[in-house]
């Protein structure tokens, strides 16, 4: 490969499928299913299709709460779609979500189904459904949703900016590095400033935390990227605080596992039908 100061961009972008990276066999510049592929269906309300990134763990964070929080309502299938071999390209996950990201959600609770993708939108849709996890006060509420809506847009910094560039390209360059890191660092001061005078982040927790939680918390216990040495995340000591106390929370211990296929055995569950799943996983459910 060239090195990265003789690169000149082309005048018209064409698509190289061989440029390498973890996730070279699936990125690609178009849209649509690659091939037919029915989702499975189970028997509650709600269909989850997903798998345990951050964006993923949101919702199954989200689920387990309600639950905890005693919405019998709010059970679950939640089935692993694989997105390094490419499950999000089959054509039912397409019908659910057109942009092929997991998380996408199947609601059948209503009338008619509805689909819902994107993260911040799932979280949105279940807390409204249920009435529980966003501030009932319209001021808190309003600081809820623009902390939602904050993680939604730097998620892309620092997954698909710093995480590439730092964990997943297949050459490192000091540029894109450098640069993702201090956007990165520079969103970890912003929720350290604000924790600093707030236990959460909308005066109560609520989905802004999960969402926030999923990527920063999870980033700071060093759970992300390999990364936490590097970016000195033990500096942020009220992200740290913050972090350390939703992890606490049974509902989001149960949350982290679910969709899960990587990492530690004992905290993966492939697919969750019951909470009775936590308890008696196989070891075909835990890829033992």
């Amino acid at each position: 490969m060239k090195d990265l100061n003789d690169y000149t961009p082309p005048k018209v972008w064409t698509w190289d499928a061989e440029n390498g990276g973890q996730f070279a066999k699936t990125n690609r510049p178009v849209a649509g299913a690659t091939h037919d592929a029915e989702l499975p269906r189970g028997e509650h309300p709600f269909q989850l299709y997903s798998m345990a990134t951050p964006n993923g763990v949101k919702v199954t964070v989200l689920f387990e709460e309600l639950l905890e929080a005693g919405h019998s309502g709010a059970e679950y299938d939640a089935w692993l779609i694989r997105i390094g071999d490419g499950d999000q390209f089959g054509s039912g996950f397409v019908e659910i979500n057109p942009n092929s990201k997991i998380p996408a959600l199947l609601d059948l609770s209503g009338d008619k189904p509805q689909r819902v993708f994107e993260s911040g939108a799932i979280l949105l849709h279940l807390a409204e459904k249920f009435g529980a996890f966003l501030p009932k006060d319209p001021g808190q509420r309003t600081e809820a949703l623009s902390w939602l809506f904050w993680q939604m847009g730097s998620a892309p910094y620092l997954g698909g900016g710093f995480g590439h560039f730092y964990a997943y390209a297949p050459e490192k360059f000091e540029y894109p590095i450098n640069r993702f890191a201090m956007e990165t660092k520079r969103q970890l001061d912003v929720l350290d400033r604000h924790l600093a005078e707030a236990e959460y982040m909308a005066g109560e927790y609520s989905i802004a935390d999960m969402a926030i939680w999923s990527w920063y918390g999870q980033l700071v216990l060093g759970r992300l990227y390999d990364a936490a040495e590097f970016l000195d995340v033990e500096s942020y000591t009220h992200v740290m605080r913050w972090a350390k106390a939703i992890d606490a929370r049974p509902a989001v211990q149960r949350g982290r596992m679910v969709n899960r296929a990587f990492g530690d055995p004992a905290l993966q569950l492939h697919e969750r039908h019951s909470a009775e799943d936590f308890e008696t996983r196989t070891q075909d459910k835990i890829g033992g």
